[in-house]
């Protein structure tokens, strides 16, 4: 999900991230969101996050941090991976979101997930805690990425890894083409016609997407955030990309 607080560089770029726009626009599809992500990505998404997982397993009982939750899917993917062992923390700064997270982990039986209302830019956790820290389809959301991306790195762990999964766009045509015709011009359509929300939220989804930074521009950023062997692994022809680093 998204999560932003003041206006910053990156916002300044066109697309609004404030705090206020992406928890009100964020929190008036709560309701909608796992449908909407599952009929406007065919699936795939789910598959994405299992991808996530399994290339960043977590190891023993120290806790991982799953930030911009939202409705809590990459948690609870986490939770079945440490087979209920691993302490898993979701936060997310959207209280609809929250509540939808905190039932699907009650009716999985995922009593080891707490989830937190928290902002990824001013995270309230201690430095160096957790053994992996996670974000899917919300560091784009973030107003300065560059500040989510140092907190991220300062709650892990030496030693632990930082795990980004986010949209990114086909380079290979003649997929690149048509894919970009459906992200811009279909899948808003059809996004805000079901979700029928005030804010635009599948329209944001397209712009915010083009200017964010992707493959080695975002590699880099986590590199100047203070990760080490950053690698990038494109996923389902380059829809979406997996960012690893490590502390």
């Amino acid at each position: 999900m998204a999560t932003a607080t003041e206006p910053t560089e990156d916002r300044g770029r066109g697309v609004d991230k404030s705090a206020a726009r992406v928890r009100r626009m964020f929190g008036e599809i709560a309701g909608r969101y796992d449908l909407l992500n599952h009929v406007l990505s065919l699936g795939i998404d789910v598959y994405w996050r299992r991808k996530t997982v399994r290339l960043v397993r977590p190891e023993g009982a120290a806790p991982l941090l799953d930030l911009c939750t939202g409705t809590g899917d990459l948690a609870l993917a986490y939770w079945r991976a440490g087979r209920g062992q691993t302490p898993v923390v979701g936060a997310d700064f959207c209280q609809p979101m929250l509540a939808i997270a905190r039932d699907k982990a009650a009716r999985a039986g995922a009593g080891a997930i707490t989830f937190v209302e928290a902002d990824a830019e001013r995270l309230p956790f201690a430095d160096s805690q957790f053994q992996i820290v996670s974000v899917a389809f919300g560091l784009r959301n973030v107003s300065d990425t560059d500040r989510g991306l140092a907190e991220m790195l300062r709650v892990c762990r030496p030693g632990g890894r930082i795990a980004v999964l986010e949209f990114s766009m086909p380079r290979r045509q003649p997929f690149k083409f048509g894919y970009e015709f459906y992200f811009r011009h279909v899948l808003p359509r059809i996004g805000q016609t079901l979700a029928r929300n005030r804010h635009e939220a599948y329209s944001y989804l397209p712009a915010s997407v083009g200017e964010f930074p992707s493959g080695e521009a975002l590699a880099e950023r986590m590199r100047r955030a203070g990760a080490s062997a950053v690698r990038f692994v494109p996923l389902s022809l380059g829809v979406a990309t997996l960012y690893i680093g490590t502390k």
